[in-house]
């Protein structure tokens, strides 16, 4: 698989070589969706919880004698069974994060790169840079390259003028080739990537392999 590759105004200056052994597989849409599940489960709080008998106001003091007085027996008015007393077993602050293999994450990112390569959602460049910071020439070098609403840039080391002046677009995330997800990949509508980070993830995926 051959993909051209373009300069800032969209005119093609080379070609990069592609390996069928990484991209070329059937895309598992299930190695891709685990991999979304597990990334979006890490980001969530966490932090809902319920008091139980312990943690509700109320005195721990008995309201009456054991027996002789005709009412079921109770040890305090915080029990459960009461109105306004403890919650039982109710969802109490934790960390949803779990780990996935390491063959699945890579997998999975193998898969969305495969199945945006297939749409024709992938543009490579030869760099991206905005010397003079500006967040409109930004736009219209992604609007040039066919890069219109969600895209994803993926970098190597990014230029500063392009960071500074990208994170201002809406829809546009910057991330380098070394931390790029599946969840990054397949929730993107165009894929802008240099060169060298193309390569570069090529070469890790095809050593992980």
């Amino acid at each position: 698989m051959t993909l051209d590759v373009v300069n800032g105004n969209n005119e093609k200056v080379g070609a990069v070589e592609l390996s069928d052994e990484v991209f070329g597989r059937r895309v598992k849409a299930g190695l891709i969706w685990e991999a979304v599940v597990q990334e979006n489960a890490a980001e969530r709080r966490g932090t809902h919880a319920t008091k139980n008998r312990a943690l509700v106001s109320g005195s721990g003091k008995k309201p009456w004698r054991q027996k002789g007085t005709g009412r079921a027996r109770v040890g305090e008015i915080r029990n459960p069974l009461w109105r306004k007393g403890g919650t039982v077993f109710g969802p109490m602050p934790r960390s949803y994060a779990y780990d996935l293999p390491k063959k699945v994450r890579r997998g999975a990112l193998v898969a969305a790169l495969a199945q945006k390569l297939s749409d024709g959602a992938v543009i490579v460049v030869d760099r991206l840079e905005a010397n003079d910071r500006k967040t409109k020439t930004t736009a219209q070098l992604l609007k040039r390259l066919g890069a219109t609403g969600k895209t994803l840039v993926i970098e190597v080391t990014p230029d500063e003028g392009f960071t500074v002046s990208a994170r201002n677009i809406p829809g546009v995330t910057l991330v380098t080739s070394n931390r790029v997800t599946a969840r990054d990949v397949i929730d993107t509508a165009r894929v802008v990537t240099t060169r060298e980070a193309l390569e570069k993830l090529q070469a890790m995926l095809n050593a992980e392999g």
